[in-house]
């Protein structure tokens, strides 16, 4: 009986160490010193996974992100069900993390929900030109909108832009990217942004299995590439990269291989346009 009873105690104390350990954590890097976009460096996408051993993934990683949105390996469905975002207003930093810049929603600014699982809106980021392409086409500007659950599971969705008209989001954003042009890792309080702001324009969408594009690239994020390319301003695309004040034409990772991934196409039941 005592066996048993003391069994039982360790059990509890072993189910309660485990309970307060935090889970790992899927997240981009703050600092991006570190490590470049440029392909001949040293410190450059083929090496990011030598920089540190936590990094490792970026190099030996068979899931990694980004990837070329061929149709030739595209599986159309109308199964994974509409893009359900339930978004909020919410307050706001803005921060120069070294190679782009970051809009913070601070407690986050609502959800969405991919099977089930509800997750919360953190941050929204640029990269010049798109990290994904279609068809091995590459455009302009790529939004990037990451969410976690509160298991901290990463749900990334992606707004690609070609340019063409001024987009009223960027329109919105403008005079903090300004304020923070000749600036480096100063965080700005922005104030409150309600991300509905941001157009889809779109129910179509692209969703696959893949990776932080930037370092750690832990893998296991949930993808959602929206199927419309939207459009930006030639002048708005120059202010995004001003502001980073990097001395870098560009912020986006070469496209990784898909291997055996599957790439789905969701395109509701009612909807046959392209």
């Amino acid at each position: 009986m005592y066996k048993i009873m003391y069994n039982k105690s360790l059990l509890f104390i072993a189910l309660f160490i485990f309970s307060c350990v935090p889970l790992a954590i899927s997240q981009e890097v703050d600092d991006e010193h570190e490590f470049t976009y440029d392909v001949n460096s040293p410190n450059g996408p083929r090496h990011w996974g030598e920089i540190h051993p936590e990094w490792s993934m970026c190099n030996k990683g068979d899931m990694q992100s980004p990837i070329d949105l061929t149709h030739k390996r595209v599986h159309v469905t109308s199964k994974l069900g509409r893009l359900d975002r339930d978004y909020k207003p919410a307050n706001t930093t803005l921060i120069n993390r070294g190679h782009d810049m970051m809009l913070r929603w601070i407690g986050g600014a609502g959800h969405i929900h991919i099977n089930g699982t509800e997750y919360q809106l953190n941050q929204a980021h640029w990269h010049t030109p798109t990290e994904h392409t279609i068809n091995g086409r590459r455009f302009n500007l790529e939004l990037h909108l990451v969410h976690q659950s509160i298991d901290r599971k990463v749900a990334v969705v992606g707004i690609l832009y070609k340019i063409g008209r001024a987009d009223s989001f960027i329109t919105t954003m403008e005079p903090y990217l300004k304020a923070l042009a000749s600036t480096r890792d100063v965080e700005k309080t922005v104030g409150i942004i309600d991300p509905q702001q941001i157009k889809i324009g779109s129910r179509k969408y692209y969703r696959y299995i893949g990776s932080l594009t930037t370092p750690p690239c832990d893998q296991n994020v949930i993808w959602t590439i929206v199927r419309k390319v939207r459009t930006v301003s030639r002048e708005q695309l120059r202010k995004i990269r001003e502001a980073v004040h990097d001395e870098a034409d560009a912020n986006a990772r070469p496209v990784q291989a898909l291997n055996n991934r599957w790439l789905k196409l969701y395109r509701p039941d009612d909807d046959e346009a392209n």
